[in-house]
């Protein structure tokens, strides 16, 4: 189910955006992401690149929230710095995304073109994390 922006997704767009043009510099920050909590608060990350690998905007952004309590995320979305706009999240972010939140939505798609999408649309016949996991 893909719908269109809304007012509250446009605010988070430009809250990613704004991390994106105050905090990305070089080559070790290119990337920032905001997310909604179901309480309504905005949290904002920027990705830590290195040679080795490092986590994306949208992995810092879940242990930012986290750090500040909201455990609950509802939309999230990714903006590359130098005005590339909304970035969808890589695949490595789409499974951890999903088994963290798998009701999140999603904000991709660029310029005018903008949808609001579940995280699991991004990842068709997905494995779910949770499903292979044995009770305690």
């Amino acid at each position: 189910m893909n719908t269109q922006p809304q007012p509250a997704d446009r605010e988070l767009i430009q809250a990613a955006d704004r991390a994106a043009q105050a905090c990305c510099r070089g080559d070790n920050h290119t990337m920032a992401a905001a997310a909604r909590a179901r309480d309504g608060r905005i949290v904002t990350a920027v990705n830590v690149y290195h040679f080795t690998g490092g986590p994306c905007a949208e992995l810092v952004v879940i242990g930012a929230a986290a750090a500040q309590g909201a455990y609950d995320l509802d939309t999230i979305v990714a903006v590359g710095d130098r005005d590339r706009g909304v970035v969808p999240p890589c695949g490595r972010c789409r499974q951890v995304l999903l088994d963290y939140f798998p009701a999140l939505k999603v904000i991709v798609g660029a310029g005018g073109s903008l949808r609001v999408v579940p995280i699991g649309d991004l990842l068709p016949e997905s494995y779910v994390w949770a499903d292979h996991q044995v009770d305690a």
